[in-house]
């Protein structure tokens, strides 16, 4: 008899909740639920088994905030919750919370080449360490390690580092938005809102007055080529994913591969594709070699963070991933 655990993946929006098969990580009936229509995650996991009536009694749930100890507080939602209350009213022998980003991360061994898409660099080599960001409301970032059989993910806060300037326009950004802001991470610069910071600085930097843009306004001037300020503010935005991939396969030597998650980059593969990313990502001066073949993998699986919820409580429950 197959046997199932409930896996998940919430967000600010939306909650996503799915069954994982327990011998080899398979998934199915995932549902997307707003997290506006229920007063509780509890709420939604009840609601969602009930349809499901499946005996289950282990899960994993990936979210969107630091997870440090039993209670947990979403940063952009009003949901908060004991996970061990939660375990015991439902029920289940194990309920594990983990970071959206361990999620991620967590993910990558059981990626097929059907599910990236390579930038640059040569083969990953098995097992040696990973490094796993993504630009999306903020930017994430983990990396991955293999010890003794088994993957470790080492979560962090890893976006708010310093944003790291290193061109003279770059320089000329940073000064508008340290003159806003104080503290300027990278988070800033790499996410939805950090792409209309991009632009309003560009603007601002030329002694000019920046429009009220929205992300997907940035983002489509620069495609269909109607505003220069936007289309250097995703080119730049490009450039510095690359910088900043770079910096994450330095820290920790990721030979394993850097890899890309989150929704921006998607909305304008092409664009990508064809900007400064990878010679960004490879200009580090004296240590160019180290990096260049590294590879880099854009992450097309549609649902990683539940892949990777359901990789975590597998190897939990003793799978060999």
């Amino acid at each position: 008899m197959t046997k199932y655990a409930l896996v998940g993946d919430v967000g600010g929006t939306n909650a996503r909740l799915a069954l994982c098969e327990v011998e080899n990580g398979a998934l199915s009936q995932a549902k997307t639920f707003s997290t506006a229509d229920y007063d509780s995650l509890e709420a939604v996991i009840r609601f969602y088994l009930d349809e499901q009536k499946q005996e289950i009694t282990d899960g994993c749930i990936a979210i969107a905030c630091p997870i440090t100890d039993d209670w947990v507080e979403m940063t952009n939602h009003d949901w908060a919750f004991s996970t061990s209350k939660m375990k015991a009213n439902l029920g289940f022998e194990h309920l594990e919370i983990i970071n959206d980003f361990t999620a991620v991360s967590m993910a990558i061994p059981m990626l097929s080449a059907d599910d990236v898409m390579q930038f640059g660099g040569g083969k990953a080599v098995n097992d040696k360490p990973v490094a796993v960001y993504g630009a999306g409301t903020g930017l994430g970032v983990a990396h991955l390690v293999h010890v003794d059989k088994r993957w470790v993910s080492l979560p962090g806060e890893g976006g708010h580092v310093d944003f790291a300037a290193n061109s003279e326009e770059e320089d000329l950004i940073l000064e508008v938005l340290r003159a806003e802001l104080g503290h300027v991470s990278a988070e800033r610069v790499l996410s939805g809102a950090g792409l209309v910071n991009l632009y309003r600085a560009i603007v601002k930097s030329d002694d000019r007055v920046p429009e009220n843009l929205k992300p997907k306004d940035v983002s489509q001037r620069a495609l269909d080529d109607s505003c220069t300020d936007c289309r250097r503010a995703l080119a730049m935005f490009c450039v510095i994913m690359g910088r900043f991939g770079g910096n994450l396969a330095l820290n920790l030597g990721t030979f394993g591969g850097v890899y890309i998650a989150g929704g921006i980059v998607p909305r304008f593969l092409e664009f990508f594709k064809s900007s400064g990313f990878r010679a960004a990502f490879e200009d580090k001066g004296r240590f160019k070699d180290y990096v260049q073949n590294i590879p880099v993998f854009l992450i097309t699986h549609d649902q990683p963070g539940l892949l990777g919820a359901g990789a975590h409580l597998r190897q939990t429950l003793g799978s060999v991933l």
